[in-house]
């Protein structure tokens, strides 16, 4: 790759240093001399440069491609072909995951969430838009130097699949690696391909390995095949959505957006995620070069300074930027530090808007200088650098559409323009992303803050009125009628209310409002009654019923009472209550007082005939307590006082009659 440093590819694109090579080509960073920018250049196969019905299809995908304007999608610029096909895209310092991980990183789950959160937004974006990537794997998801992630090739893979081309050897295997079970068996792949790739590269940056890889291409894509994903739980909370994502079935496995969705709600259990170790674009993590440092490559010219067509080549521009920064301090209204001033400025375009304004100021004076010294180089080179001097650069406007706002001011630093921000609410819309811009994209605007692009940046949903009166609703008509204003029902949460009816609403709660309105799709809570609170029976044995009843109706509950003999509880003391104390019962529920009405009673026993000895036993064992004997002792019985078959208190004195004779 090293051969290819200083080439010019079209007149425009120098290459500077290499990035990388892979399966389908070569990228290099590269300086866009005519737009003064970083770019990457991807150089593709030699192979393919003959192969008409690719370049076809290369064309069509590098401008679909290159239509796609979103933070987590790598931008194509331009593509074209010299001896070779070639795609130009913003140029990623933090280098590649692939990278990251042959350094012998892991991702911690956390990071792995972050990474696929990003890669899970911008596939939902394209595949929303008819575009599916076909080859997700941890080389085409790259880093910016703010560790923001972009997924490169969009619309490479499928013209790579149409070529009629070989690649090199293990390329294949490469990819196989992170195909799903439905390339595997040559089926028609959908967005959610593209979900199974994400899910393998996610796992293999936790892991360190790839399930389902083999030795061999057929070997691996066989393995997968109707195989679900075994995760531990060194997953986390990440394992159950990873292995959704891997699910063998298309029909089982989340779309892009519902993988974003899982991402976010599993969040909540992780800890914040530290930075990642971005491995760098360049080898051994150098830096590029600054502009200063290159070496300038000028097209061939004739001996007038034209090029070999006879028109006005690009010497004319060169010499006519060196003429600037040599005159530059001999002008009589500078200080002595101007020239060097000037000099950074031609070499840095990301110097301050006050240098660039301070430039302009001295361009008619040295369009004269200029004109002299080209005088030599010809008359057509003279006349045209000196009107490139003279008139201001017009740039073309990019397409910020779905860009995210704060990148906006950035992207546009090389021109200098001036950014207005002006602030719209659109149901749907990502909150600080452009929905629309002025000038239009392709619209051309002179470089310089005088040149204003305005952008419409997204504050959230449109804002819906809050519907009036949600207390004292059922909690059904609530939500009917937070349903009808465009928000949504939230959390509805119980709460006992000693005068609210149970599935009344007691409250409300939101955000705040704006002049009581609430952004659209916005969340009512509810806070809906129980009614009142239930009652604990309290413990009112050994007092009496009054005493009792008292106590219940204190807490909202009325009193029954009933009598029931007792061993043990004297006659009109509370024995305890029917439901048991500590029982919960609801306000105003009936509590039964049992009362005790004393001892129980029997019936005396029949024991005439007896012995006075047996008499004794059988009254006793029936819980009463033998009194007098009247008569001869241990003579028979004649009767009993009480007499047999009187009901009588347990424990009452029984007086035994014997029979005299």
């Amino acid at each position: 790759m090293v051969d290819q440093i200083g080439r010019v590819l079209d007149g425009r694109y120098r290459l500077i240093a290499p990035v990388g090579a892979g399966a389908s080509g070569r990228v290099f960073l590269a300086d866009d001399v005519r737009l003064r920018r970083r770019v990457a250049v991807k150089i593709l196969h030699p192979s393919l440069a003959d192969d008409q019905g690719f370049l076809r299809r290369f064309q069509a995908e590098a401008q679909a491609a290159a239509a796609l304007n979103h933070p987590h999608v790598m931008a194509v610029y331009d593509w074209g072909h010299d001896e070779v096909p070639y795609l130009v895209t913003e140029y990623l310092g933090g280098g590649s995951l692939r990278a990251l991980l042959d350094q012998g990183n892991r991702l911690s789950v956390s990071q792995a969430l972050l990474v696929g959160l990003e890669a899970a937004r911008a596939l939902d974006y394209a595949h929303r838009r008819g575009f599916v990537h076909r080859d997700i794997k941890p080389a085409n998801l790259l880093f910016g130097d703010d560790a923001r992630l972009r997924i490169a090739d969009f619309g490479l893979a499928r013209a790579l699949a149409e070529a009629g081309w070989t690649e090199p050897s293990g390329a294949v295997l490469g990819t196989a690696r992170y195909a799903s079970p439905e390339q595997a068996q040559g089926e028609r792949v959908d967005g959610k391909a593209d979900v199974y790739g994400l899910g393998l590269t996610l796992i293999e940056a936790v892991s360190g390995t790839v399930p389902f890889a083999a030795d061999t291409t057929i070997a691996t894509l066989m393995a997968r095949i109707d195989k679900e994903v075994d995760l531990d739980e060194s997953f986390g909370p990440l394992g159950p959505v990873l292995t959704q994502a891997c699910h063998p079935n298309p029909a089982e496995r989340p779309d892009a957006s519902a993988l974003a969705v899982s991402f976010m709600a599993c969040a909540e259990g992780l800890p914040r995620p530290e930075r990642l170790p971005l491995a760098g674009a360049l080898e051994g993590g150098k830096k590029p070069l600054a502009p200063e440092d290159l070496t300038e490559a000028v097209p061939s010219t004739n001996a007038n300074g034209a090029g070999p067509d006879g028109e006005p080549s690009e010497l004319d521009a060169t010499i006519a930027n060196s003429v600037v920064t040599v005159a530059e301090p001999i002008n009589p209204d500078e200080d002595d530090n101007s020239g060097e001033d000037v000099e950074s400025s031609e070499l840095n375009p990301s110097l301050e808007t006050d240098q660039t304004t301070a430039k302009k100021r001295r361009r008619w004076p040295l369009v004269v200088l200029a004109l002299v010294l080209l005088a030599g180089l010809g008359t057509a080179g003279g006349v045209l650098a000196a009107k490139r001097l003279a008139e201001p650069e017009l740039y073309e406007v990019d397409n910020y559409v779905g860009v995210n706002a704060a990148a906006v001011a950035g992207l546009v630093e090389t021109f200098g323009w001036s950014v207005e921000v002006e602030e719209v609410r659109e149901t749907g819309a990502e909150v600080g992303v452009v929905l629309r811009q002025e000038p239009l994209p392709l619209t051309k605007l002179e470089e310089g803050p005088d040149s204003v692009l305005t952008v419409w940046v997204s504050i959230g949903n449109a804002l819906v009125p809050v519907p009036a009166e949600l207390e004292g609703q059922s909690q059904e008509e609530a939500e009917a009628a937070i349903v009808e204003a465009g928000l949504v029902v939230g959390e509805i949460t119980p709460n006992f209310h000693e005068d609210v009816p149970a599935g009344v609403v007691i409250s409300v709660e939101h955000d705040p409002t704006d002049d009581g309105q609430l952004p659209e799709e916005s969340i009512i809570n509810l806070v809906v009654s129980a009614g009142p609170q239930p009652r604990i029976v309290p413990n009112v044995a050994g007092g009496s019923f009054e005493a009792a009843k008292g106590a219940l109706e204190a807490l909202g509950l009325s009193a029954a009472e009933d009598r029931e003999a007792s061993e043990t509880v004297p006659q009109g003391q509370v024995i305890g209550t029917r439901p048991a104390n500590g029982a919960e019962v609801a306000r105003g529920d009936e509590v039964t007082v049992v009362v005790s009405s004393g001892m129980p009673f029997v019936k005396v026993p029949d024991v005439r005939g007896l012995s006075e000895a047996d008499a004794t036993a059988k009254l006793e064992a029936n819980g009463l307590v033998i009194g007098d004997r009247l008569g001869p002792p241990r003579r028979e019985v004649l009767t009993t006082d009480p007499p047999a078959g009187e009901s009588v208190r347990k424990g009452t004195r029984v007086t035994i009659i014997t029979r005299s004779t």
